[in-house]
C-alpha cells in the first residue's frame, strides 16, 4: 500500500528523522493561511502517489502571498501527469506547503528487500534529487549498498560506513547515519517494502534533513497495523483494483490488451510471459488463489470485462486446491450475467478437468476451450489479432 509524502513524513517524525514544519492544505485559502504562517520562501507539494512531480508542474518555490494564490490555484485539481502515473494522470486534491530549506548537498537513502539475497538492503548515494533509476542504469557505481543480516540487523557500524563513504565530513557523517538506523527501524516495524528520502539534503550547517518521503507498505501487514490502514487514499488507486480487493482477489491493473485469469502467482507470471510470447499483452494480473470460491471466479470476470482495454480473455487454470468445475462455474455464471463482447479462452487441467470442460461445453455459451498452453496462446493471439 502506498502512501503520501505528507503520511510518510508523519511517521519519520515518530522515529526522529528530521523533517521541516509544514502544513497540508485543501484550498487555495488555506494555502495562503498555512504559508504565511510558516514564513516565506515556501516550497507547494502536489500530493499524488507518483514520483517526478517536479516534472509535471507538481511542485513550485513561491516567495509571496500572491505566487502562493496563483500556485495553489492553478495546482489543486490539476491532472498531474509524471513518467509514473503514465498519460492519465493524478487528479491533485491536497498540496504539501513547507519552508524552503537552504540546501548545500542532495543525497539519497532508500531501503527495500532484495531478494536474492533474501535481506533487507540498504542504499546510498550522493546523486540525490535526480531520477535515482537513471542513475542505477547509467552508473550503478554511483549507488552505495550495505547488506543487513536478517538476525542480527542494520549494525551501527554499517550505517556509518555507508555515510562514510559518501564523502561526507564526520559530524554530517554521525548525523546521516542517524538518520539511516532510524528508517532502517521505521522499516521494519512498520512492515515497509520500500523506503526513500530523494533527496535528504545536507543543510549549510551540515544536518540531514528528509526534503521528501516515499513509503510502500507491505499489505500482507496490515493486519498488525490497524491505523495504517487508515492512510489509504482510495482516490489514488484504479477503481478495478479497489473492486478487486474488496472481493480479496490478488489483481493489478496493466497496460496490455488480454484480460488474465489465473490460480497462483507463478501460473500468473508465466501465463504473462506466454501473452507477450505470442506478441499480445497482458491488460492485468489478476490470481483468484487457491480457495476460491465461484462467486470470487464469477466477480473475477466481471472486474476483467469492465476493463476498457480488454480485448480478450484469458483463463489459466490449473485445478490444485481450486477445482475445475468449480472455476467453471463461476465462469458460466459470470457468462450468463454480463454481456461479454469479447472472445474468452479457457484451459483448463488438473483436479476434476473433465466435470469443468463439461460444465463449459453444455453452458451453450461460446467459449474457447484449449487443451493445452500451446492452442490457448495461439487462440489468445487470433483474438487480439496478432495472427489471423
Amino acid at each position: 500500500m502506498r502512501i503520501h509524502e505528507y503520511q510518510a513524513k508523519a511517521l519519520f517524525a515518530k522515529y526522529g528523522i528530521p523533517i521541516s514544519a509544514s502544513n497540508t492544505v485543501s484550498t487555495v485559502n488555506e494555502a495562503i493561511a498555512a504559508a504565511d504562517a510558516l514564513g516565506y520562501p515556501v516550497v507547494i507539494k502536489a500530493q499524488i502517489h507518483a514520483g517526478g512531480r517536479g516534472k509535471g508542474g507538481g511542485i513550485q518555490l513561491a516567495a509571496n502571498t500572491s505566487e502562493v494564490q496563483e500556485a495553489a490555484r492553478r495546482m489543486l485539481g490539476m491532472n498531474l501527469r509524471t513518467p509514473q502515473t503514465g498519460p492519465a494522470g493524478r487528479t491533485v486534491r491536497l498540496l504539501l506547503i513547507e519552508p524552503a530549506a537552504n540546501i548545500a548537498q542532495e543525497l539519497y537513502l532508500g531501503m527495500t528487500i532484495d531478494r536474492c539475497n533474501r535481506a533487507i538492503t540498504v542504499m546510498a548515494s550522493s546523486c540525490g534529487g535526480v531520477d535515482i533509476e537513471e542513475t542505477a542504469s547509467s552508473n550503478p557505481e554511483a549507488i552505495l549498498k550495505e547488506t543487513v543480516d536478517p538476525f542480527l540487523g542494520l549494525r551501527p557500524f554499517q550505517a556509518f560506513r555507508l555515510a562514510h563513504r559518501l564523502g561526507l565530513p564526520f559530524k554530517t557523517a554521525r548525523g546521516v547515519a542517524k538518520s539511516i538506523q532510524s528508517l532502517y527501524r521505521l522499516f521494519c516495524e512498520q512492515d515497509c517494502v520500500l523506503a526513500e528520502i530523494n533527496p535528504l539534503a545536507i543543510t549549510s550547517e551540515g544536518e540531514p534533513l528528509a526534503i521528501d518521503a516515499k513509503l510502500n507498505l507491505d499489505d500482507s501487514g496490515l493486519f498488525r497495523h490497524p491505523e495504517l490502514r487508515e492512510l489509504r487514499d482510495l482516490n489514488e488507486e484504479d477503481p478495478l483494483e479497489i473492486e478487486a480487493t474488496a472481493a480479496n482477489l490478488n489483481y493489478i491493473k496493466l497496460d496490455g490488451n488480454v484480460g488474465c485469469l489465473v490460480n497462483g502467482a507463478g501460473l500468473a507470471m508465466a501465463t504473462m510471459d506466454l501473452i507477450k510470447h505470442v506478441g499480445a499483452s497482458p491488460a492485468n494480473f489478476l490470481d483468484v488463489g487457491g480457495g476460491a470460491t465461484s462467486d470470487m471466479i464469477e466477480k473475477g470476470v466481471q472486474i476483467l470485462i469492465n476493463d476498457p482495454d480488454v480485448r480478450a480473455v484469458f483463463i489459466n487454470i490449473f485445478g490444485g486446491i481450486l477445482r475445475c468445475d468449480v472455476l467453471a462455474e463461476g465462469v458460466v455464471a459470470a457468462a450468463n450475467k454480463l454481456r461479454i463482447s469479447v472472445p474468452v479462452i479457457v484451459r483448463l487441467e488438473g483436479t476434476n478437468v473433465d466435470q469443468g470442460r463439461r460444465i463449459l461445453n453444455e453452458s451453450g455459451l461460446s467459449f474457447l476451450t484449449a487443451a493445452d498452453l500451446g492452442e490457448a496462446a495461439t487462440m489468445v493471439a487470433k483474438a487480439v489479432g496478432v495472427i489471423s
